[in-house]
C-alpha cells in the first residue's frame, strides 16, 4: 500500500473512525502504515477525541433505555448499546490486572463476568438473576485484547419468569466465548 498524502490520510481517518468509533490508535496506525504518534497528531488536528471519549459519546447518544436490573457501575465492561429485552453490546479491555502473570492470558472469570453482567443488564426488570448458564470458551483471551460481547434475548417466558439470553464475545471478530443464560426475572414487571 502506498503512503498517502496527509490530507488524504486525514480524510480517510475521519471516515474510518465515523464508521467504527471503537477502532484503536494502534489499529489505525497499522491500517494507514504510519506511527501511532502520527495518528494521534492527526486526531488532534482534526479534533477527534481519543477512544475512551468516543466510546462515552456513543454510549450517551445510543442509550434510549436505562439499565434497570443493576447499577451501571456493576456491569463488567462498558455498555455501548442497549435495547432492553432485545439486545446489548459491551466492550472490555483486558489489562494486566485481569490476566495470569505467567502467561498474560485473561482469567476466565473476567470474560464470563462481562457476558453474565450483560445478560443481567439487558433484562427490563428491577430483578434479574442468573438461574442457569451453559458456557464455552472458544480460545484464550490475552492481555491488551478488546473483548466485544453481544447479548441477544432469545425468548421471554413470563409464565415461569425466565428470560433466555445468548451472549457471544469476540476479539477482532473471532468468537472467543459463547454463553447461553437462563435468567430469572420477577413475574410482575
Amino acid at each position: 500500500m502506498m503512503r498517502r498524502r496527509k490530507k488524504d490520510r486525514q480524510q480517510l481517518l475521519m471516515t474510518t473512525i465515523k464508521d467504527n468509533p471503537f477502532i484503536t490508535d494502534e489499529e489505525l496506525a497499522e491500517k494507514f502504515q504510519v506511527s501511532v504518534q502520527t495518528i494521534r497528531l492527526d486526531r488532534l488536528e482534526l479534533s477527534i477525541p481519543e477512544l475512551r471519549e468516543r466510546i462515552k459519546h456513543v454510549a450517551e447518544t445510543r442509550f434510549d433505555d436505562e439499565v434497570r436490573s443493576l447499577p451501571i457501575e456493576e456491569v463488567i465492561g462498558e455498555i455501548i448499546d442497549i435495547d432492553l429485552d432485545h439486545s446489548a453490546i459491551s466492550i472490555f479491555d483486558v489489562k494486566e490486572e485481569h490476566v495470569f502473570k505467567r502467561n498474560q492470558i485473561a482469567r476466565g472469570h473476567h470474560v464470563f463476568a462481562q457476558a453474565n453482567s450483560l445478560a443481567v443488564a439487558v433484562i427490563n426488570d428491577e430483578l434479574a438473576l442468573t438461574a442457569k448458564a451453559n458456557i464455552q470458551f472458544k480460545r484464550s483471551v490475552n492481555q491488551n485484547e478488546r473483548v466485544i460481547a453481544k447479548a441477544k434475548v432469545l425468548k421471554i417466558d413470563e409464565e415461569i419468569g425466565r428470560t433466555f439470553v445468548e451472549v457471544n464475545s469476540y476479539v477482532n471478530n473471532e468468537l472467543v466465548f459463547l454463553g447461553e443464560f437462563e435468567m430469572y426475572r420477577s413475574k410482575n414487571n
